[in-house]
């Protein structure tokens, strides 16, 4: 069957919720891996794909596309049967744009300067840096587990769609930070409930991961 995309990815990086949407649309899709740690996302090929050297990228009819939140939003809205995403013209498909952007813009930039320091301009974080870095990022799970403790068990009630294959992903970066989302019980609630469907423990079959 001839692949429908093509997702350049590595590991457990953010190309993880795009593996994870294509899993549950269950469209047909090749893989190419991206050894992020030779430096294959320098490769002249790799930037006349992706400029910016990152992952991922999707090739969705000969188009090379990127931004893992914008692609999940793309696979939701192109298989509106997989359930990724509420219909459109609802209040749940407004309330679902909205959690995407929020933890785009949010922990997933803040995460690029704590795992990156040189984008702050040093080697490595000062205390005073670090600190700060932590709050935002724990502040931004304090307001996600009020809402799932109000709301949940799923970021739009009791529906599971690709908002919480975002979170999830995000939360497991967290795994080594001083305090990790699952330190919340509601976070930990809906991490659990992700990592008990067959697209998470296919993914990590197949992209050779291992604990949380």
């Amino acid at each position: 069957m001839t692949p429908m995309y093509t997702l350049y990815y590595s590991p457990g990086t953010a190309s993880m919720v795009v593996h994870l949407a294509l899993l549950e649309i269950g469209a047909p899709h090749e893989l190419r891996l991206v050894d992020v740690d030779a430096g294959a996302q320098r490769d002249p090929a790799y930037l006349k794909l992706n400029p910016r050297g990152v992952v991922p990228t999707l090739v969705i009819d000969g188009r090379p596309l990127s931004e893992s939140a914008a692609l999940l939003m793309i696979l939701a809205e192109r298989h509106p049967e997989s359930g990724l995403a509420p219909a459109p013209g609802t209040p749940g498909r407004e309330a679902w744009q909205q959690w995407i952007v929020y933890l785009s813009n949010t922990l997933m930039s803040t995460y690029r300067f704590w795992f990156y320091p040189p984008e702050l301009g040093s080697a490595e974080h000062t205390p005073e840096v670090r600190a700060a870095l932590q709050r935002k990022i724990e502040g931004v799970w304090d307001l996600l587990d009020a809402q799932l403790s109000a709301s949940g068990p799923y970021l739009l009630g009791r529906e599971f769609s690709g908002a919480d294959l975002l979170l999830t992903m995000l939360m497991r970066w967290s795994r080594n930070m001083p305090r990790p989302a699952t330190g919340w019980h509601a976070l930990k609630r809906l991490a659990d409930l992700v990592r008990a469907r067959p697209s998470w423990q296919r993914l990590y079959e197949i992209e050779g991961l291992s604990g949380w």
